[in-house]
């Protein structure tokens, strides 16, 4: 059995030196999705509709995820069991032509609503700390008991495709209610409206939505990890140069130099002049 055990593979089966009881969050039900949000409505920012409404082509260019609203509501008929609401806030950004010289970029919001229903467990207890949180006003939640928390694990979308539609659009509801967040991630007003040309976006989206809860779990333990690999860099610079640290360096510099010129020739210069006397 080795002497200390690191963090990786283990080998030889080391027995653990203690039992130690830790606090941390249980996975008690989780579900992944691979989607493919069709037809999504993009409200441009007010420069990039003008530019929309001149347009004669749209090129789609990337998706960027900027924020996930979560809800996390019990079901009454269903103890243990929750909905989890999901609102997705997309930026989108596409090329659009006007012409034969270069296509101008334009920007807009997508938004788009998931709910699914995940187990996670029973809790009438509220959890209180100590732990200060800076710059937040220090009131408790006496509204909800303990519910489980909503984690959701999304990469950026792909922007699969992007169709321009004129006139009115295809019966959705206008979005309202922007979070600031949202607005500040543009540089110009978003267009909340049905007027001129309308940009769908279409994503492909992969998504793992889990629901936890706080909880002590009684772990094996080894040891206290402790770090065997030094930070890479040269401790040198804390300590600053001592005269004779300076003479030295130059001393060796001069006689380099004499041996090698300034372009590292000197001595290959000297063999030829000895050679032609």
């Amino acid at each position: 059995m080795p002497d200390k055990v690191s963090p990786g593979p283990l080998h030889g089966n080391p027995l653990p030196k203690e039992a130690v009881c830790i606090h941390t969050r249980k996975v008690y039900d989780s579900c992944r999705d691979k989607e493919c949000l069709q037809d999504l409505r993009v409200y441009l920012t007010r420069c990039s509709q003008a530019v929309l409404d001149g347009a004669i082509n749209v090129k789609p260019r990337t998706a960027e995820l900027l924020w996930a609203y979560i809800d996390v509501e019990p079901i009454p008929f269903n103890k243990g069991f929750y909905t989890v609401d999901v609102k997705y806030f997309y930026k989108v950004t596409a090329d659009a032509f006007a012409g034969v010289g270069r296509p101008r970029e334009i920007s807009g919001l997508a938004t788009y609503d998931k709910r699914t229903v995940l187990f996670g467990s029973e809790g009438s207890v509220r959890i209180f700390s100590s732990q200060y949180a800076p710059q937040e006003s220090d009131v408790q939640n006496f509204e909800k008991t303990n519910l489980p928390i909503a984690v959701v694990e999304v990469v950026d979308p792909v922007l699969l495709g992007v169709k321009v539609i004129d006139g009115q659009g295809c019966g959705e509801a206008l979005l309202n209610d922007i979070p600031e967040t949202i607005c500040n991630c543009f540089d110009d007003e978003l267009i909340i409206s049905d007027d001129g040309k309308k940009l769908y976006a279409t994503l492909g989206q992969f998504s793992i939505i889990k629901l936890e809860r706080d909880i002590q779990l009684l772990m094996p333990a080894y040891d206290i990890c402790m770090p065997d690999k030094e930070c890479s860099g040269n401790a040198d610079e804390f300590f600053p140069p001592q005269i004779s640290d300076m003479i030295k360096a130059g001393e060796k510099g001069s006689s380099n130099a004499a041996g090698t010129g300034c372009c590292g020739c000197g001595s290959s210069s000297v063999q030829t002049q000895q050679r032609r006397r």
